[in-house]
């Protein structure tokens, strides 16, 4: 079975960090860009982040430029999504895909179940 699989979330203080983890079941994803995606409670689904199929390019949405970072180990078949100082606006499911980069949500391939985060005090 080919599947995407999120974990990290959780609840976190304003200010706070987490590391989200986006892994691989049945194939590789030495090939695929991936990017991260996030929905709110009564939002659209936006694009976060993505990372190239090497990890030599990386782009950003501008509401998490500075505090996020992509990384990729394709090694363990896994893409992270680190999250620094954390906003209540981040508060979101967070979801990973195969998508090239700037990709909207109507055009991935593969997708994982989410993982909530929530930034509350």
């Amino acid at each position: 079975q080919l599947q995407l699989v999120e974990s990290g979330g959780g609840l976190v203080q304003p200010g706070g960090s987490l590391r989200l983890s986006c892994a691989a079941s049945g194939f590789t994803l030495d090939y695929y860009a991936i990017g991260w995606f996030r929905q709110a409670p009564g939002k659209e689904r936006e694009g976060v982040s993505c990372i190239s199929s090497s990890g030599s390019s990386t782009n950003y949405a501008d509401s998490v430029k500075g505090r996020f970072t992509i990384s990729r180990d394709n090694a363990k078949n896994t893409v992270y999504l680190q999250m620094n100082s954390l906003k209540p606006e981040d508060t979101a499911v967070y979801y990973c895909a195969t998508a090239p980069c700037g990709s909207s949500w109507t055009e991935v391939g593969y997708w994982g179940q989410g993982t909530q985060v929530t930034v509350s005090s």
